[in-house]
């Protein structure tokens, strides 16, 4: 297997076969959340407009997304795990648009596959790529907005990586190091509120799911659905 680890908008632009792009704080860690409360899918798309386009249409139920971390005019919840762990989401279907994740995955135009990445779902992928026997993994940390790397992504991105391998990081150890880094300590922050000290604890809670977020084409749209890898 070839393990290619690469970063930013660049990155997911030429990345191949089984293509991960990681988003921790916060799309795919957002997206973990919205499954585990019952959203039968979600829609992802890069621009605002278009998400909102598309609720009008009766495509989606609710807008979910972020512009500098803050909840766009007309969205229903902000790009927050913490918010739709609160929400009630029972077989709802989103549409979910962020500067970062789902603007990475609009992006990454040759992969074969693709997946949402996060620590919340590290291992579920990785055991869904094993069972792929997949000849190249392309790992992308999308950073912040795209153009700037950020620690809990590439770290993540680093942590998918071992697990391919075969090695098993110590999880506090990966823990110590986003929380030491610059993106972290917008969580909490009194005079950034949009960014809920709550969002980051969930982000850091290493394999909290048992499925990947798998990403494919349906209808002309890139729909999330979560993959349960059995056996």
């Amino acid at each position: 297997m070839d393990i290619r680890v690469a970063s930013l908008l660049e990155g997911a632009q030429s990345a191949e076969g089984v293509v991960v792009i990681i988003d921790v704080y916060r799309a795919f860690t957002t997206e973990a959340i919205a499954f585990q409360k019952g959203v039968e899918k979600i829609v992802l798309v890069a621009e605002i407009a278009e998400a909102l386009k598309l609720r009008d249409q009766g495509v989606g139920d609710l807008c979910v997304g972020e512009v500098e971390g803050k909840r766009p005019e007309g969205f229903d919840y902000n790009n927050s795990p913490h918010e739709l762990s609160q929400a009630d989401l029972e077989g709802k279907v989103l549409i979910h648009s962020t500067r970062a994740g789902t603007v990475g995955v609009t992006a990454a135009k040759n992969a074969d596959v693709i997946y949402g990445g996060s620590l919340a779902v590290a291992q579920a992928t990785v055991d869904a790529i094993l069972k792929q026997k997949a000849e190249i993994v392309t790992l992308v940390a999308m950073g912040w907005a795209g153009y700037e790397r950020t620690d809990e992504d590439e770290q993540c991105a680093l942590y998918l990586r071992n697990l391919l391998e075969g090695r098993k990081p110590d999880e506090n150890s990966v823990r110590s190091l986003i929380l030491a880094g610059k993106e972290s300590q917008k969580f909490g922050d009194s005079t950034q509120p949009h960014f809920h000290a709550e969002d980051r604890d969930l982000a850091l809670e290493v394999n909290r799911v048992d499925f990947a977020i798998r990403i494919g084409e349906e209808d002309g749209l890139l729909v999330a659905r979560p993959e349960y890898v059995s056996g």
